[in-house]
């Protein structure tokens, strides 16, 4: 019995020996990955005359399978920014390691042999397509150079409107009229010498209350609201000290300490200790400070004693009376 063999087309294990490739399911198989393989060997063929060249996009990065070296092939050629289309699939078919193993393949699957030239390319395609595509990119730099010059003429045209536009904004206004010119120059040298004498008084520490101003009679349009001091408290334009260098009464009687005591800082950690265990625990609610007279009798019998409360009573009696014995001897 022959030993079995694997079968990548039909993806199975045969027994029959070599019979297997003359089967329906398998020539089948044989004519699907074929046919596959055929629609991009022919886009590619009609690029070895004219080479096309574009800018490299992701989509460029697909890969086709061969099934005649059993393995991925990259259908474009890109390098940098640049891609020529079927530039890898060409390549590929071209090399004689995809012709060794194309004769390998039709001679093991018994395929059709007159399908097999289509799969291959010869040396002198490969060399016309190189050709071709040299062409193509000189083609497409001359294109990217007119692109360029297209883009720096429309770059020139609005640094040209925007040189215009500043020409037109800085150009000299309108001479006006003499007498306008003198009024307004008289008002404004009024309210200059008024302004520095203003200011002349607010650099005083004596500071005296500046009159206010008429600010129609200069003929500027505008809205005095009035003086804006807080009665009572000066600033710092007024000579006054700082509110930052002002010392507080608290701190300049004496250095008190930063920060809780020592025992404040034990309260808390106790607390945050007992915040940890449940709330509704038994004797969560006890008072340990006070102080519990010989009289308090517990609500429930000894755990570790036999016996009904009273008992437990009686003993807890007896003890207390034992006690008080004990400490009275020791004071006398």
């Amino acid at each position: 019995m022959a030993p079995p063999q694997r079968c990548p087309l039909c993806r199975q294990t045969f027994f029959c020996g070599r019979g297997h490739v003359y089967s329906r399911k398998h020539q089948r198989q044989l004519k699907g990955a074929l046919e596959r393989l055929l629609p991009q060997v022919e886009a590619a063929r009609k690029a070895v005359r004219a080479a096309q060249v574009e800018r490299y996009v992701p989509e460029h990065d697909r890969c086709c399978w061969c099934p005649c070296c059993g393995c991925e092939v990259r259908k474009h050629l890109s390098h940098g920014n640049l891609t020529v289309l079927h530039g890898g699939l060409l390549e590929h078919l071209a090399s004689p390691e995809h012709k060794k193993a194309t004769n390998k393949f039709w001679w093991e699957n018994k395929a059709n042999a007159q399908m097999k030239e289509k799969f291959l390319i010869s040396p002198q395609d490969y060399a016309r397509f190189k050709k071709s595509m040299v062409k193509g990119l000189d083609s497409y730099e001359e294109k990217e150079d007119e692109v360029i010059k297209e883009m720096a003429a429309q770059i020139r045209e609005v640094e040209q409107s925007r040189q215009e536009v500043v020409r037109s904004v800085l150009e000299p206004q309108a001479e006006p009229d003499p007498e306008e010119g003198s009024s307004a120059s008289g008002g404004w040298k009024a309210t200059n010498g008024h302004v520095a004498s203003s200011s002349q008084q607010v650099s005083h520490l004596d500071l005296q209350r500046v009159p206010e101003l008429d600010w129609m009679e200069t003929g500027q349009h505008l809205t005095f609201i009035g003086h804006q001091d807080t009665p009572g408290v000066g600033n710092i334009h007024s000579g006054a000290v700082p509110p930052w260098m002002i010392q507080e009464e608290e701190h300049s009687s004496g250095n008190l300490p930063i920060g809780p005591s020592y025992e404040e800082f034990l309260k808390e950690k106790e607390k945050q200790k007992l915040k940890k265990l449940p709330p509704e625990r038994v004797g969560a609610n006890f008072d340990h400070s006070s102080n519990t007279s010989a009289g308090w009798l517990p609500s429930f019998g000894r755990v570790w004693n036999n016996g009904r409360r009273w008992q437990s009573r009686h003993q807890f009696k007896t003890e207390a009376a034992t006690r008080n014995k004990q400490s009275r001897k020791g004071k006398s």
